[in-house]
């Protein structure tokens, strides 16, 4: 039988496209001009600590008004930590560590080796550990006292985290990940192609991941052995995250933002557009937000499709912040302070924020640490949100399936100032019509007769192509849907037409264990899905015929 690969199968039916979101953005509903230039740390009590181009540590209130501020020897642009005795830890590039009260008034300060870029880790006994560009890593007690100290031999950018057995793992300027024992003696160090300056996450079975400027995001054991590594298209100096579902989720400055599961295999990528320098963060409702250096804040779905983003038209190179009463900030270039308010809060994840939680204390929190932070994130996790508007009816919907391999497109549109109306009722979920009782070639003949193109895609009716491949659609929604590929519930990305909801012909071909063939004579589709095979009667060719600028020049090697 001819058949041509899979490969060329998606040339002809098109990858699918990433598009306007599908949601209207909230508001934005305070802008400050604070002239923040470290990231911001989020008390419990919502209260903000940051570092100012002004050389000062400042404390506001959730508002962003002032209530107190300390003058440091330089500026800094490590976020503070807020103990959970209210004591602030801040680090500046003046080469010292101070320890401020919780009215602002100094308690202690250490001068160490060199300029500190990397946020301190706070420890459970309340000792913080502090990395420098002079190339020393240092445990300070909470008096101020030197425990011990480490000579890297190079430069240290990345900020350390704490294991649940106390080891501590940073990153360096000698391309290595390094992991040190409570007591300060090197464990073990990891090589990874460049330099590291991303701040590695740790999942909840003591995996360590980070990026490196060496275009690939690893995953260490806890004893530095690979589990696995993944390719991006750039380098990779932001932090990673671990979602509440366990899925490592980290940007890259190729304009791509990828969600690896623990076995190192690519749930999704979603297309941002530009560089991404800033880590994301996971909300309650499973909602990921990221931003870009093009200044756009990006809001992800579970499955990786877009539902809405905001253009400030500013660069965003830190990551957003969130209260536990589910006020989100996020600072763009200037010092500006934006402030979106009544939205959720972080998920109870194992790392689902740059330094793991609000205050960025930088370790695995404990089971009793884990159960306050549900406790303090329940109001807000559970109160009644306005929905979100629908975004434009014709904007396609970002990728939902798992590629691979993963093949980034790196871009840098031109930045759009101004953000979007305030959130409106959501649209009602989309419910499929019961399926004719058809074959599986009668259903597949249904779906081709009904088959459309947009945007050099082949679309097929999402009900009759799922009956034809003996699939379960479990539900559809104005953009997803969600299909049971064996035990496994795999999301895809649908558009309506009307009220019908139309599948890529990408999607299917892409999901778990599926291969594509195309016939020649009669022109057909053939999809084996689940040890199934399908026959679409497509004519390709005829669908998408190829015009004088055709797709291959867009595949990696042609």
């Amino acid at each position: 039988m001819p058949f041509v690969s899979l490969i060329t199968l998606a040339v002809y039916s098109g990858a699918l496209a990433q598009g306007t979101p599908t949601f209207t953005a909230p508001k934005i509903d305070m802008f400050k001009e604070l002239r923040v230039i470290s990231g911001v740390t989020v008390s419990p009590n919502g209260d903000l600590t940051f570092l100012g181009s002004d050389a000062r540590v400042h404390r506001t209130d959730a508002t962003g008004s002032a209530k107190w501020s300390f003058v440091v020897g330089d500026i800094g642009r490590a976020y503070p930590v807020v103990t959970p005795q209210g004591t602030t830890i801040a680090a500046s590039y003046d080469d010292t560590v101070y320890a401020l009260d919780a009215a602002g008034k100094l308690l202690w300060k250490v001068k160490l080796d060199g300029d500190i870029y990397a946020t301190p880790a706070l420890r459970p006994d309340g000792s913080v550990v502090v990395a420098t560009a002079g190339g020393t890593v240092y445990a300070l007690s909470g008096a101020g006292q030197t425990l011990w100290s480490y000579k890297v031999g190079a430069p240290v950018f990345s900020s350390p985290a704490i294991a649940a057995d106390g080891t501590i793992y940073f990153g360096a300027q000698n391309n290595r990940l390094h992991a040190l024992t409570p007591a300060g003696q090197l464990k073990w160090a990891y090589a990874a192609g460049s330099l590291v300056f991303s701040s590695p996450a740790i999942g909840p079975d003591g995996s360590i991941y980070f990026g490196s400027s060496d275009r690939r995001i690893y995953a260490l054991s806890p004893a530095g052995e690979l589990k696995w590594r993944a390719q991006t298209g750039l380098f990779v100096n932001a932090s990673p995250i671990v979602t509440s579902g366990g899925v490592v989720i980290v940007g890259s400055y190729d304009g791509s933002v990828y969600a690896i599961n623990p076995g190192g295999e690519t749930e999704w990528t979603y297309k941002a557009g530009a560089g991404v320098a800033a880590s994301a963060v996971e909300l309650s409702d499973g909602t990921v937000v990221v931003p870009d250096l093009s200044g756009t804040v990006h809001a992800i779905g579970r499955a990786g499709q877009a539902l809405w983003q905001i253009k400030t038209g500013k660069k965003i190179d830190t990551g957003l912040s969130v209260s536990d009463q589910g006020s989100l900030y996020f600072t763009t270039e200037g010092g500006g302070l934006n402030i979106i308010q009544k939205q959720r809060p972080l998920a109870v994840a194992p790392w689902p924020t740059f330094h793991a939680n609000p205050a960025a204390w930088g370790r695995v929190p404990s089971a009793a640490e884990l159960q306050a932070q549900t406790q303090a994130r329940r109001t807000a996790a559970t109160a009644v949100l306005a929905a979100l508007k629908p975004g434009a009816p014709t904007a396609p919907a970002q990728p939902a399936q798992p590629p691979a391999p993963v093949r980034p497109s790196p871009g840098q549109p031109a930045p759009q100032a101004g953000t979007t109306p305030a959130p409106q009722p959501a649209p009602r979920p989309v419910t499929p019509a019961p399926a004719p009782t058809l074959t599986p070639a009668q259903q597949a003949q249904a779906a081709a007769s009904k088959a459309r193109t947009e945007g050099g895609q082949v679309l097929l009716p999402l009900r009759e192509a799922a009956a034809a491949l003996r699939l379960t659609v479990l539900n559809v929604t104005a953009r997803t849907a969600t299909l049971r590929v064996g035990t496994a519930r795999v999301p895809v990305t649908v558009r309506l037409y009307g009220k019908e909801a139309y599948v890529p012909l990408a999607a299917l071909s892409d999901l778990p264990g599926a291969a594509a063939t195309l016939e020649r004579t009669p022109p057909a589709v053939v999809l084996a899905v689940a040890g199934q095979q399908t026959r679409f009667p497509l004519n390709l060719p005829g669908l998408l015929p190829l015009g004088r600028q055709t797709e291959y020049g867009a595949l990696p090697g042609r």
